[in-house]
């Protein structure tokens, strides 16, 4: 397993279950989902811009201690639980990935710890 590193941010809250915050392998960087929780756990209240906000960051920031970057993603899956969030949402993930990954958005029932986005991502490794 040696071509399987796992990654982990101080800078982005720690997984609360048996899972890796991210994976790099075969030349890319697997990140779990982020909910909107600061480094330290604690849920961000507010809008679903302002969660949508904390979500992106601890992505960013997570990348960047794998050594590569927001705009270095390929591909995001966001998970709302209702697409009446979808446009407050966006307005916010626009901003922070520019370059327009491919991308999924759901709606689902339900997602951890009752928050109402998570969003997961796939970047290239390194800094390109």
């Amino acid at each position: 397993m040696s071509d399987i590193k796992q990654i982990s941010s101080q800078r982005a809250a720690q997984p609360v279950a048996h899972y890796s915050q991210a994976i790099e392998a075969a030349g890319q960087i697997w990140v779990s989902g982020q909910i909107p929780a600061d480094a330290q756990g604690q849920l961000v209240g507010g809008s679903i811009a302002d969660q949508t906000k904390a979500c992106c960051e601890a992505l960013k920031n997570i990348l960047e201690d794998a050594g590569s970057g927001i705009h270095r993603t390929v591909k995001i899956n966001v998970f709302i639980t209702t697409m009446e969030h979808f446009a407050e949402m966006n307005s916010v993930y626009e901003k922070y990935f520019t370059h327009k990954p491919a991308r999924s958005c759901v709606a689902v029932k339900e997602l951890p710890k009752g928050v109402p986005v998570e969003i997961e991502a796939i970047a290239l490794a390194g800094r390109g």
